[in-house]
């Protein structure tokens, strides 16, 4: 593995660590005293910093969903892909052992079960059903891969990236916390899981799957509004003009 990729993968082990860190252990550790709001805006927040600090590394996906749209759309390859998933897992899995540590220092909190995980039926405050669950991580993992498809394209404004996706990431914690509590990443729903155990790992299966459908349709989307990025402009949209 060259030292450029080596970095990278790195790079995603640490960002999706640090996501499953900050951003779910504001779920754990503070949800009461910063509300959804907060909770969202943490997501949003750790995200953007995130891609300024990661993005010229690895291009900062911490979320193998977003990965998979770059896989699909031709922006990587299998072998980056594979490596990227990797990292991702074993980071949300390590954000989440340092998530359950700090809660066992506080007397009284609930892990079991929890922990920031997702989920449906009893397990959302909405009681949404398994369907309206899957349909809701498929429509709000959409729209997160497509934006950072689009935004980190060539033709895109250079230098703004990290706000819309962070942007992006808070906006569908608000829609999404109050239904499944937001996964659109599978990486971030495996870790917890894991630890919480119960009813939160029984469910986690669609929390794996339907964010990856929706960066699969993202990918699938992008490649239809933008031209490839393998190709030159004129080239691409000359393309473009004669299908």
């Amino acid at each position: 593995m060259g030292g450029t990729n080596r970095r990278a993968v790195i790079g995603e082990f640490l960002g999706t660590l640090l996501l499953v860190l900050l951003a779910v252990g504001a779920a754990v550790l503070a949800g009461e005293a910063i509300g959804p709001v907060g909770i969202a805006l943490a997501f949003g927040f750790v995200l953007l910093a995130l891609a300024y600090a990661l993005g010229p590394i690895s291009g900062c996906h911490v979320n193998p969903a977003v990965t998979l749209g770059f896989l699909l759309a031709r922006r990587i390859d299998g072998r980056t892909a594979v490596s990227y998933w990797t990292a991702q897992v074993l980071g949300g899995i390590t954000g989440a052992a340092l998530v359950l540590l700090l809660a066992k220092q506080i007397p009284g909190l609930e892990t079991h079960g929890k922990l920031g995980t997702n989920g449906w039926g009893e397990r959302s405050q909405v009681h949404i059903n398994a369907g309206g669950a899957f349909l809701t991580e498929v429509v709000l993992t959409f729209l997160l891969v497509y934006v950072v498809l689009a935004v980190t394209h060539r033709l895109a404004a250079v230098g703004f990236d990290g706000l819309p996706i962070g942007i992006a990431l808070a906006v569908v914690h608000l829609v999404g916390i109050p239904l499944t509590g937001t996964s659109v990443n599978p990486a971030r729903s495996l870790g917890p899981a894991l630890f919480a155990g119960g009813d939160a790992l029984s469910q986690l299966w669609l929390f794996l799957l339907a964010p990856l459908v929706g960066g699969a349709l993202a990918a699938g989307i992008h490649l239809l509004t933008h031209p490839q990025p393998n190709l030159p402009v004129a080239q691409a949209l000359a393309t473009d003009a004669r299908a």
